[in-house]
C-alpha cells in the first residue's frame, strides 16, 4: 500500500530552512523524489476514491497537484517555494477547483491534513448554494451531522459574513450557514500518522465521509 515516507517531510523541513533557488538546485534530487512520492499516493488515493466516487475515474494525480514553485508576483511574501505538497482531487483536474467539490490531500511536517467541500466558490456557485441550503437546510444538516463526518471533521468551515446575505432575513433558520463564503471540512493529520502504513486507507476513509457533502455542494454547480 502507498505511504509517504518519512524522506519527504525531512525533504519538506529542510527546505523551510533553505528557501532559495541555491539551495533547492543543490538538493533538486530530493525534490524529485518527494514529489514522485507523493504524486504515487496521490494517484493510490485516487484510484481508491474512484471506487466510491466513480466521476473521479481515469483522473491522473499530475492533473490535481500543485508546482512547489509559489507565485510571488502579487505577494509581499517573495520566497520561492511553497514548504508543502498539495493535490486537489477534483473532477477535471484542480484547474476545476472553483467549479466542483473535491478532495485536497497536504502534506506539510506538522500540518498535513486532508480537507475538501468548496473554497470560496465564485459568486454564481455561492448563490446556488444558499439557496439550496435555504430550501433544503435540513438534508445540509444531516449530512454535516452524520457520525462518521463528525468523526474526522467535527463541523463545517468557512469564513462567514458578518450579517445576513442579500435576499435572506436575518431570522432565517438556517441563518448561520447562509452566511458561509466557503464549506470546507478539514482534519490535521500528524506526521507519524502521515508515514505510516494505515494512512491511505484513513485518508479514503475521510474521504467517503465527506463525499455527500461534496454531492451537495456539486449539485449546486452552475
Amino acid at each position: 500500500m502507498a505511504t509517504i515516507q518519512k524522506s519527504t517531510i525531512q525533504f519538506l523541513s529542510d527546505l523551510k530552512l533553505h528557501n532559495d533557488k541555491e539551495w533547492f538546485n543543490a538538493n533538486r534530487k530530493r525534490y524529485e523524489s518527494a514529489r514522485s512520492d507523493f504524486e504515487t499516493f496521490v494517484q493510490a488515493a485516487i484510484d481508491e476514491i474512484s471506487l466510491f466516487d466513480p466521476i473521479l475515474k481515469g483522473l491522473e494525480s499530475k492533473s490535481c497537484t500543485y508546482r512547489i514553485n509559489r507565485d510571488i508576483r502579487f505577494s509581499n511574501d517573495k520566497t520561492i517555494y511553497k514548504t508543502h505538497l498539495g493535490a486537489f482531487v477534483v473532477r477535471g483536474g484542480k484547474r476545476n477547483g472553483d467549479r466542483f467539490a473535491g478532495y485536497y490531500i497536504h502534506v506539510e511536517p506538522g500540518n498535513s491534513m486532508i480537507a475538501g467541500g468548496a473554497y470560496m466558490p465564485p459568486s454564481a456557485w455561492l448563490s446556488a448554494i444558499r439557496e439550496k441550503i435555504a430550501e433544503h437546510g435540513k438534508e445540509f444538516l444531516k449530512i454535516t451531522s452524520d457520525p462518521d463526518f463528525i468523526r474526522f471533521f467535527g463541523a463545517i468551515e468557512g469564513e462567514k459574513l458578518k450579517s445576513a446575505p442579500k435576499g435572506y432575513s436575518r431570522d432565517h433558520p438556517h441563518i448561520e450557514l447562509l452566511k458561509l463564503k466557503s464549506f470546507l471540512s478539514a482534519r490535521q493529520i500528524s506526521d507519524s500518522k502521515m508515514t505510516s502504513e494505515s494512512c491511505l486507507e484513513y485518508i479514503v476513509s475521510a474521504c467517503r465521509a465527506m463525499k455527500p457533502l461534496n454531492d451537495f455542494l456539486n449539485n449546486c454547480s452552475t
